[in-house]
Formats: structure tokens, C-alpha cells, sequence
């Protein structure tokens, strides 16, 4: 089997890497950004690919669909610090087979791992629970398309409107005309409301 890692955080590439080294014949393969992961798939014949969203650059929501586009074998779990269950949704919603977050216990991550290596899916069993008790389905940030979802992280981040804009490649204008868009999705009246909303959803 041949993995790819994805994440910016040399300590977790390295954590990953020796599991799946003590449990599977596997050639592993590291990619600490978007643009990085892109280039590796194109490059190999990945199996699977373990990825964060929060990355920088081409962020982990924006990747995911761009990888599932692509088609072909991959099969994706997402391994991240953000249990929002708007992420969970809109992850597999974009394709990925599993959901997995980093508080998750090395049994827990072996049996996603192994899960969705063998092409089926899993999904975290607390992430799970808070998935069919979720009160915000179907409004509000649920609404939100990848995209929208990606600049709210930044937003959460401490980005500014410039920053963002330049991060994920895009105008000023069109990162401000999102901006207005998802405060009238989420009824937030300011710009200060949306990134309230957004801090929310920083990872812990």
C-alpha cells in the first residue's frame, strides 16, 4: 500500500508514518500543504490519503474536492482537530470515506485506517453521535459551500479580507462579496458577527 500524509505538522507526519510502519506494509509519502498533496497524487499511485483541513495555502475542504475529482483510487479520511459536525458534513459530502479527529485513540485511527484502505467508510463514533443530534442541520452554517466554509476558517484564523484573498488565490472583491453572502446565510448583520461565528469553529 502506498499512503500519502497530508498535514502541516511535521511532529503528526511523523506519528502517522510510524503507525502505519508498525501495522501495514506501506510506503509513505509526505505532503505538509495543498499544493504539495496535488503534486504527490499526480506523481504516485497513492492508495489512500490521510488528510487535516486545517492546512496552509489550498486548504484541507478546497483539496479534498479537488483530489476527488480527479477520480481514480485514493480513498480519503480526514484526520483533524475540527469535530464541527458542518465539516463532518461537508467532508463527506465531498467524498471522503472516513472522519476521524485527532483526539481519537490509536485503536480508533487504526480501525478507520484500515476501514477505508479496504474501500469502505468510517466516521469517528462520538463525531457520529454529535452527527444525528446535530441541532443546526439543514440552516445557517450547513449552508455554507466548501469554499465559503474555507475563508470562515481563515476568518476564524485571524486572517484579514487580504490575507485570505491571497491565500487561496482570488480578488479582494470576491473574498468581500463572500463575506456578504455568508453573513446573510448565517443572519449575521456585521462583519464582527461572522467572525464570532467563525471563532466557534477554531480548533482545539
Amino acid at each position: 500500500m502506498r499512503a500519502l500524509l497530508v498535514d502541516d505538522h511535521a511532529l503528526v507526519r511523523d506519528a502517522l508514518k510510524r503507525l502505519l510502519d508498525s501495522s501495514y506494509p506501506v510506503e509513505v509519502i509526505e505532503a505538509a500543504s495543498g499544493e504539495a498533496a496535488l503534486e504527490a497524487v499526480a506523481a504516485n499511485d497513492i492508495d489512500l490519503i490521510v488528510l487535516d483541513l486545517n492546512l496552509p495555502g489550498v486548504g484541507g475542504l478546497e483539496l479534498l474536492g479537488r483530489l476527488v475529482r480527479r477520480g481514480g483510487k485514493p480513498h480519503l479520511l480526514v484526520l483533524t482537530m475540527n469535530a464541527e459536525p458542518v465539516y463532518v458534513r461537508k467532508a463527506l459530502a465531498l467524498g471522503a470515506k472516513g472522519y476521524v479527529t485527532k483526539n481519537a485513540s490509536t485503536e480508533e485511527l487504526l480501525k478507520a485506517i484500515r476501514r477505508v484502505a479496504a474501500g469502505g467508510e468510517y466516521v469517528e463514533a462520538e463525531i457520529a453521535q454529535a452527527l444525528a443530534f446535530d441541532p443546526t442541520t439543514g440552516g445557517g452554517l450547513n449552508t455554507l459551500s466548501h469554499r465559503e466554509l474555507e475563508i470562515l476558517r481563515l476568518l476564524a484564523a485571524g486572517r484579514s479580507l487580504g490575507e485570505i484573498a491571497e491565500t487561496i488565490g482570488v480578488a479582494y472583491k470576491t473574498v468581500a462579496n463572500t463575506c456578504s453572502r455568508m453573513k446573510a446565510k448565517c443572519n449575521a448583520p456585521r462583519t464582527i458577527d461572522l467572525i464570532r461565528m467563525a471563532d466557534q469553529l477554531r480548533p482545539g
